[in-house]
């Protein structure tokens, strides 16, 4: 699956709207094998850590979020050992035009936070 494709754009729509009902449900986090499953189950093949899961998850907060104004969509996936997410989303938060402030603690409790504030009623 590469990106840019018919393929890779339907996978990063199925991630959005899992990530968009996980956040309207209280913004509880996915581990990354999980998210792998469901996307298997309708239809999209996406290793759990190997692949284009990096890119469809940056792409799903960046078209959810462009100008950085929305929380940050890839907030909900986790690392299955620690609960927290990969060092991509961190890298991600940090840059243009999110630029999240905080250490790591404090910026994704407050990205979590704001998930469910914003899709509680969507």
């Amino acid at each position: 699956m590469q990106k840019g494709t018919p393929e890779y754009e339907q996978a990063l729509e199925a991630v959005i709207e899992i990530l968009r009902s996980r956040a309207r449900q209280g913004a509880a986090p996915i581990p990354y094998g999980d998210l792998s499953s469901e996307l298997a189950r309708l239809g999209h093949h996406v290793p759990a850590h190997d692949g284009p899961m990096p890119y469809l998850l940056e792409d799903a907060s960046v078209r959810e979020s462009p100008d950085g104004s929305l929380p940050l969509l890839s907030a909900l996936v986790v690392l299955k050992d620690s609960g927290w997410p990969s060092g991509g989303f961190f890298k991600l938060a940090g840059r243009a035009p999110y630029k999240r402030a905080g250490d790591d603690v404090v910026l994704w409790t407050r990205e979590i936070e704001k998930l469910a504030e914003h899709y509680a009623n969507r």
